[in-house]
Parts: C-alpha cells; structure tokens; sequence
C-alpha cells in the first residue's frame, strides 16, 4: 500500500483591504481589544476577533476609509495609532 506524500495546505486569509486572498503568513492580524481599539497582532496569538491586512499602505488606507475595520470586526472599532502608521 504505497501512500501519496501528504501536501501540507497552508492557511489562506483575505486581506480586508485590497480582498486578495493570501497566504496567512504574508499578512498582518488586526485585533480589537474589548473596549474596540484595534492592534497590530505581531505574534499572531492574541485572543480575539482578527482581520488581516496586507503589508501595503494602500490596503491599510482602503480598510481605514471604507469602514472595513467595523464591518470584520462587527461592531465599533477604533484604529490604533500603530495600524494608523501602517497606512503611511
């Protein structure tokens, strides 16, 4: 009983800017906090709600202006001055 190598799938995500689906690992996760500040999750592992955003201005800057931030989030969400930067 010869087997097949088994493809090991990596996780895909949608970037809520630009809506490219991509590898997980090529983006950034976004998380709200309870009182509805949203952070860049650079480990990847904090508890919560995420979205994820490409590593480009201009995805940052098209969640931020189309409200995608409260739409993933489903509910308020407030930007953090640290994914605010990202958007420059």
């Amino acid at each position: 009983m010869g087997g097949a190598a088994r493809v090991k799938r990596e996780p895909q995500r949608t970037c809520i800017g630009c809506r490219q689906v991509r590898a997980k690992a090529e983006l950034i996760r976004l998380v709200r906090r309870a009182d509805g500040i949203v952070y860049v999750d650079r480990t990847g592992t904090a508890p919560g709600r995420g979205a994820y955003v490409c590593n480009q201005s201009g995805c940052v800057e098209e969640a931020l202006k189309r409200g995608r931030l409260a739409k993933a989030f489903r509910g308020k969400a407030e930007a953090s001055a640290e994914v605010m930067s990202l958007g420059r």
